[in-house]
């Protein structure tokens, strides 16, 4: 079979992210039964056209913002035909069912929502947010995909018909054996993100800073980069300056795997995820999350059972269920037992033979049943 998945970003884009990072998973696995796999996105500053991935998932670059949806078309039309294109949304769409003439299916991690907020002007937003839940409605008979019950609820709210949960994996194992990790000061804090607007990354350490104020002994550690990578350390400076926080900038997976193991938790303050696919990653290396109560971060972390959900948005409640955390010691290694046992269920291993049969399935116009739930 031939797929074709449409997404602004691939992994080879300085902007990739954890989406980049699950859809070459998925991309990688059909090519490992033997389909031929195409993945369309935007060109960038220094990019060639075309390459191949390791995994021979071949890449076609072409325009941007407002141009890529033509050169997608443009370059499709002269293509052998596809069984399946996949259109991945982020706020906007490539319109694909009008003009790919094969089977396709809608591939979504998260309704922005109040994201449009965070990066533009309060009118450009409000026609974002409008624009999304038009779209959602034009593409209400088109099937959908995503990972998140909160996501799948929000796009039937808009109107669309059939949403299919299918969860995203990591390649991240979890450790063989949970070895000991004392709840002992000084606290070790872990923040794994794209620094960006939408991450509210400040919170965090607004949070940290809280807690040296109250006499804890922590440490902050922020492991990524992105466009407020500046604004952060200025923040951080003025917030923390008696605390430094540590920016490690973007670091291989290795390295941030090793971040992650030896941290006592992770932090989490996105405005919404489609997941929180660093959250499982942290799990699986014995590390339980402190979050915030929005969509895709309460289902990566389950409440009181393999982390902390906090009641509200705000650094001071995150900084509250961090203290308290330090007065509860066995709670904590309960966290990190469920949350490690959770993660194996995760893997890659467990979840690419659901992907690539629901997939297989769509191109072959066969759709199973619509889950309630994420299989894995």
């Amino acid at each position: 079979m031939r797929f074709l998945m449409l997404n602004w970003r691939d992994p080879r884009n300085p902007q990739a992210g954890g989406a980049e990072r699950v859809t070459e998973g998925y991309l990688r696995a059909l090519r490992e039964r033997g389909h031929e796999v195409y993945w369309f996105a935007f060109a960038f500053e220094g990019s060639p056209p075309e390459e191949e991935l390791p995994g021979g998932v071949r890449i076609v670059r072409g325009g941007g913002k407002g141009t890529a949806i033509l050169a997608a078309w443009r370059w499709y039309r002269r293509q052998p035909r596809f069984d399946l294109v996949v259109d991945q949304h982020h706020g906007l769409p490539w319109y694909a069912p009008w003009w790919c003439r094969t089977q396709c299916v809608a591939y979504i991690h998260e309704v922005l929502g109040p994201i449009w907020n965070a990066f533009y002007r309060p009118l450009t937003a409000a026609v974002g947010r409008f624009q999304e839940r038009w779209t959602h409605w034009l593409y209400r008979r088109v099937p959908f995909w995503t990972a998140s019950a909160c996501t799948k609820a929000q796009l039937e709210a808009h109107g669309v018909r059939r949403v299919y949960l299918i969860p995203y994996g990591v390649d991240t194992r979890a450790l063989p054996v949970l070895p000991d990790k004392p709840l002992t000061l000084p606290l070790r804090l872990v923040v794994v993100s794209r620094l960006a607007p939408n991450k509210r990354v400040d919170h965090a350490i607004r949070a940290y800073a809280l807690l040296r104020e109250r006499g804890v002994d922590a440490r902050l550690t922020i492991v990524g980069d992105g466009v407020d990578a500046a604004k952060l350390r200025a923040f951080a400076a003025a917030a923390a300056a008696r605390w430094p926080v540590e920016f490690t900038g973007a670091l291989p997976e290795a390295e941030k795997d090793a971040r992650l193991q030896e941290a006592h938790l992770l932090l989490h303050t996105s405005l919404r995820e489609g997941w929180g696919l660093n959250v499982i990653e942290a799990n699986a290396l014995g590390t339980p999350a402190v979050v915030y109560p929005v969509p895709g971060l309460v289902e990566s972390t389950l409440h009181d059972q393999t982390g902390v959900v906090v009641r509200e948005e705000t650094p001071e409640v995150l900084a509250e269920a961090i203290a308290g955390l330090l007065r509860e010691p066995a709670r904590y290694h309960r966290y990190r037992v469920a949350a490690w046992e959770r993660a194996k269920t995760y893997h890659w291993s467990r979840v690419l033979p659901v992907a690539c049969d629901w997939l297989e399935a769509m191109a072959r116009n066969t759709p199973p049943p619509v889950q309630d739930r994420p299989s894995s």
